[in-house]
């Protein structure tokens, strides 16, 4: 099922930065591959803890992909910290997780989150996905 909103928050999608909140190295290489491809610069990081301080030193960032499920702090407490940071608040995170269902997916909505993409990723269909939300749409998407 999708959603989809616009907005008028545009981002050029080559040179685009993006940060990949996953703890899973084969997801973080499939993610990177796909942006990459895109021509957009991908950092990452395995925790949701210190993402705050590791985004700070970045010259630029788009969008932040965050995992759920992750050691230490998992991607509620990330986003909570990103949302209280005077320099990220406004900076677009997505939840993407194989906790994919519409429960999980609404509260992701109530917590904040920009967006919810459900794994497994889809590589015929994520780029549009990350176009979209780069261009200031909104993407509700658990399967």
């Amino acid at each position: 099922m999708s959603e989809m909103n616009n907005n008028s928050n545009n981002v050029t999608i080559k040179g685009a930065t993006v940060l990949v909140v996953e703890d899973n190295v084969s997801n973080f290489v499939l993610i990177a591959r796909m942006l990459g491809y895109m021509g957009i610069h991908c950092e990452w990081k395995t925790s949701g803890y210190e993402v705050v301080e590791y985004a700070d030193t970045l010259s630029r960032l788009d969008l932040v992909l965050m995992d759920i499920r992750l050691p230490y702090e998992d991607g509620y407490g990330a986003l909570q910290k990103i949302r209280n940071s005077p320099s990220l608040k406004h900076t677009k995170v997505v939840a993407v997780t194989a906790e994919a269902s519409p429960e999980q997916m609404e509260k992701a909505k109530k917590s904040g989150f920009d967006g919810f993409i459900g794994k497994p990723l889809d590589p015929d269909h994520f780029p549009e996905q990350i176009k979209a939300i780069l261009s200031g749409q909104e993407i509700w998407e658990y399967e």
